[in-house]
């Protein structure tokens, strides 16, 4: 065992107290990087891992979370000191005990939906008794309840730990029911197909005469108008809902209009027009508003992208994606949508977006706007110039547009691709698992998009989040090359300014909710892009107000424990 520097450990306490600061003012990535310079100095203290895990939860790098706190305990596994913390981050003393590491490291497994491995650890924290948990349940949470697990066993008698794995045995519960009774894919009916707003709506028995009574939007006909839109976001900006009928009628024509797009859109802005490329908007109505307010409505001469990510974490989730669907119902082409990652149910079912339609409008409506989510297209090319995605690119290099536009999408996406977290090298080994190395490879392709970031090294590396890859500016400006664009413009990152330019330039990350979750603090923006030099030009924008309804409001319970 190497005999500890005295200046290199003082140096590192330093540095400690230094990212603290950092963290309680919220910026995370700033802490993220003391508490690495900490680790550089003293490797051997499990704070510093433990505490740099629960800065990377914070801007949702959950796969490095675990890496960090899995490191915590190796380095200090008996150290139960945090009893008379609760749940807690223990500034004074740091991340500190294995307990607390092992708890933290069962929220990153739950916000990554692996409820298995999650639970063993907070199990662990309840009895030293106490056997890991069933071993049948979905594969996809398996991660999750092993943590909680642990942590009961650790600490048999904490109420907190009590209340967290009841929450999490009760969630697993359900998902083991809702499996023992759904339906084989091959035999599943449409929930579209089975509605029809103008007469009866499915079993809600919901008639399509609207209420005298109801003063709210309404669609005259099969038409959706300005004039229906605006009524729409007032009313929403009232906090006023919109009759049932009307929201089918919305969602039914989007899931048209949809499905006959391919998975690759390609875009043409004529010359003298502008394009505007807006990222993440979280459910934050009130800044989607405030974004239309400086940039204008969408219409066929201001046209929108939105890339990926509408709902979840804020509530307000159904009112932004009903206002994005109603523009594009409108107007096709004022509008256009790609896919993010949270929209899916395994994302939905934790980050809010799906307790939210259950109390704004029904249990149909989830199931429908599941449906829909999968017929959003994955990727748009501007101008044979600018390619736009949610995520980012791929653990291979090669990858043409035609083979995006391959991607059969209609499906929830997979939640691993190449499986880079576990081994850069590995995703020949994800194709073999499938009968056909061609649909295995378009399966890597859609998480990908979803789903990877960009990183500062060059080449590719494990991602940060647990899913998808980190890649470099080397395999950026290879994609660039082999498909004769100039430009990648991706979402999915919260960032400081709004947007962050990376990759000699190459590649540009844009976020478009402001203070997002209401504590980060960060700016938003969008690009507008003129035709034909399609230069980018970076708007940035502040959080404005909005009513008194706290993110994840709609949340699964277990998550808003950890929130």
């Amino acid at each position: 065992m190497a005999t500890e520097n005295p200046t290199n450990t003082s140096r590192a306490e330093e540095l400690k107290v230094l990212a603290n600061e950092a963290f309680k003012a919220h910026k995370y990535s700033q802490a993220i990087d003391l508490y690495t310079q900490a680790i550089e100095a003293n490797e051997d203290n499990a704070v510093y891992w433990a505490n740099r895990a629960f800065a990377h939860t914070k801007l949702e790098e959950y796969g490095s979370a675990i890496q960090d706190a899995t490191r915590a305990i190796e380095i200090d596994p008996k150290y139960s000191k945090a009893s008379s913390v609760g749940f807690g981050f223990g500034f004074g003393f740091g991340f500190g005990s294995c307990l607390e590491r092992k708890r933290w490291r069962g929220a990153a497994y739950l916000a990554m939906g692996k409820f298995k491995d999650a639970l063993k650890d907070f199990q662990q924290e309840h009895s030293h008794d106490t056997a890991v948990c069933s071993t049948d349940t979905a594969v996809c949470f398996t991660d999750a309840l092993g943590n909680l697990c642990e942590v009961k066993k650790l600490c048999p008698n904490d109420p907190d730990a009590s209340k967290k794995l009841k929450e999490c045995e009760k969630a697993v519960m359900k998902l083991k029911f809702e499996e023992a009774i759904s339906v084989p894919e091959s035999e599943k009916r449409s929930v579209a197909d089975s509605i029809d707003y103008r007469t009866i709506v499915n079993s809600e028995a919901v008639l399509a005469y609207v209420e005298p009574q109801y003063s709210g939007a309404r669609i005259e006909g099969d038409v959706v108008t300005l004039d229906f839109v605006k009524k729409m976001m007032d009313d929403f900006k009232n906090q006023k809902c919109l009759h049932k009928r009307y929201a089918y009628q919305i969602v039914l024509q989007i899931r048209d209009l949809l499905r006959e797009l391919p998975s690759l859109v390609d875009i043409n802005v004529p010359d003298g027009k502008h394009f505007t490329v807006c990222g993440d908007v979280h459910g934050q109505f009130y800044d989607l508003i405030n974004i239309f307010e400086l940039n204008g409505l969408p219409s066929e001469d201001n046209p929108y992208l939105f890339n990926g990510d509408f709902v979840d974490r804020g509530s307000f989730s159904v009112e932004v994606i009903l206002t994005l669907f109603a523009f594009k119902c409108m107007s096709p082409s004022a509008i256009y949508l790609s896919r993010g990652n949270h929209e899916s149910k395994s994302m939905n079912k934790i980050y809010g977006f799906e307790g939210e339609v259950r109390s704004k409008l029904s249990d149909t409506f989830v199931e429908l706007f599941a449906e829909v989510f999968c017929c959003i297209p994955l990727a748009h090319v501007i101008n044979e110039k600018v390619f736009v995605v949610h995520g980012g690119l791929f653990s291979v290099d090669g990858v043409k547009l035609s083979d995006i536009k391959a991607i059969d999408r209609f499906c929830e996406p997979p939640e691993e691709g190449s499986s880079l977290a576990r081994s850069v090298n590995c995703y020949a080994v994800f194709y073999i698992s499938f009968s056909s190395q061609f649909s295995s490879r378009i399966i890597g392709l859609m998480c990908e998009l979803l789903w990877s970031d960009p990183q500062p090294q060059l080449g590719r590396g494990p991602s940060k989040r647990g899913v998808g890859l980190s890649f470099g500016a080397d395999v950026t400006k290879r994609f660039l090359q082999d498909n004769n664009l100039d430009l990648v413009v991706r979402s999915h990152e919260v960032k400081d300014e709004g947007y962050e330019i990376e990759h000699d330039g190459k590649l540009i990350t844009v976020f478009s909710a402001p203070n997002y979750c209401d504590q980060m603090g960060n700016k938003g923006a969008f690009i507008r892009f003129e035709a034909p030099e399609m230069k980018p030009n970076i708007v940035t924008f502040s959080a404005v107000p909005h009513p008194d309804v706290k993110p994840m409001a709609y949340a699964n319970n277990f998550l808003r424990m950890f929130s």
